[in-house]
């Protein structure tokens, strides 16, 4: 389950970042200039917005996937080490 949200969540944090309007128009204006919308300056604190979020979001699944990933990693050195004994 925390997989897919990780997947899922990286692909919105691409299209979000993509959507941004940079200095020279961006992808965002490829598109018809959807993201004004939400006004001229709104647009920009809006889409700066999603981006941290999608950016913490991404993190957060991040560290929990490597966390879960090394407790399997103990669970069988501690395992090893009772084999051995």
């Amino acid at each position: 389950m925390l997989n897919v949200l990780h997947v899922i969540v990286c692909f919105f944090l691409i299209l979000v970042v993509l959507l941004q309007q940079g200095r020279g128009g961006g992808l965002g204006s490829s598109f018809g200039g959807g993201a004004q919308v939400f006004g001229g300056r709104g647009a920009g604190n809006f889409m700066t917005r999603l981006t941290a979020i999608c950016a913490a979001i991404f993190m957060l699944t991040s560290m929990s996937l490597a966390y879960l990933s090394s407790a399997g990693d103990r669970e069988l050195k501690q395992f090893e080490t009772q084999q051995g004994k």
